[in-house]
């Protein structure tokens, strides 16, 4: 298992359910620029798929070192973003719900 599926699964396992009520979104991530994946948000389950979702409303690039960090709290997203270690397509409001479904 590469260093960014285990990432992934481990935020998939902090998913907050009840945070989700009532949601229905998609998150894109594309890390080292050739690994896509999206995580769907939708009343209150987060299902995980591999490759590029194009009805993602927000996608998140970044490496894996930086996605390594965010998940395991080494790493703020907020200062990420600040430092230009990760960037935001799409609704850039979206992404700061992932702290509360997704919490540390």
């Amino acid at each position: 298992m590469t260093s960014v599926a285990a990432a992934v699964q481990k935020m998939q396992a902090k998913f907050n359910p009840a945070a989700a009520a009532g949601l229905d979104l998609v998150f894109g991530f594309r890390i080292d620029d050739d690994k896509h994946f999206s995580l769907i948000v939708k009343n209150s389950t987060c299902e995980l798929e591999s490759g590029e979702n194009p009805d993602a409303q927000v996608t998140l690039v970044m490496d894996s070192e930086t996605l390594e960090g965010i998940v395991d709290g080494s790493t703020d997203g907020m200062q990420a973003f600040m430092g230009g270690k990760l960037r935001t397509e799409g609704d850039m409001m979206l992404a700061m719900k992932l702290s509360e479904l997704f919490p540390s």
